[in-house]
Order: C-alpha cells, then structure tokens, then sequence
C-alpha cells in the first residue's frame, strides 16, 4: 500500500508530503496506481520548482519513500499546484477500483 502524508500548517494548509510504500496492484513496471501517484508527486515537485519561487526541502531514501516540504508559506502558485496533487490522490483513495491500494492521512506540523 502507498501511504501519503499530507503536512499542513496551524492555518490548515498545505505546505508537504510525505509519500510511502508501493501499491502492490499489479506487477512491478505494470502498476498503473504507483505509476499514477508517482506522476502526481513528481510534477507537483517539478512544477513548484519550474514556476515558483518557493524553496523547499526533499528528501528520498529509497525506492518508493519521498518526503517534501516547503520552507515557509507556500506562494499562492505552490498552494494551488499542491492543492491540485492532493485532488488526485483522493479522487485515486476514493475511488472503489483503488482505494485499497493507497491510504492518505493529513497531518499538522
């Protein structure tokens, strides 16, 4: 199972995540729900990079974990493209075909 952190500040916004596990639906190189949370994640990353101004911290260790967070309060562009990752990982949790394969938990730091 993927389990995905979302990190939220005392004002309930998104500022990270944190992102753990493999889905295990299907064989690797064919997993269509770790290739899906792995699209959402990457270019919400490479998105805030490429059209922001916002710094942040990442951290990978391994296959399959990746922890990331804005340093600070996140530009309303950073929000808006963290906002829309956080959009397809529910809809995927939500969604009958896939929810036991993905787990998301929203947490205050």
């Amino acid at each position: 199972m993927i389990n995905i952190t979302i990190y939220l500040n005392d004002e309930s916004k998104c500022i990270g995540f944190r992102s753990e596990g493999h889905a295990e639906y299907e064989d690797q190189g064919q997993d269509i729900v770790c290739a899906a949370v792995s699209v959402l994640v990457i270019n919400t990353i490479n998105s805030i990079e490429t059209f922001t101004d916002d710094k942040f911290v990442i951290n990978s260790k391994e296959s399959g974990f990746l922890d990331y967070r804005i340093c600070g309060v996140p530009s309303p562009e950073a929000s808006l493209l963290l906002n829309s990752m956080n959009l397809g990982l529910t809809g995927m949790e939500q969604d009958d075909n896939y929810s036991d394969y993905i787990d998301i938990i929203f947490e205050e730091v």
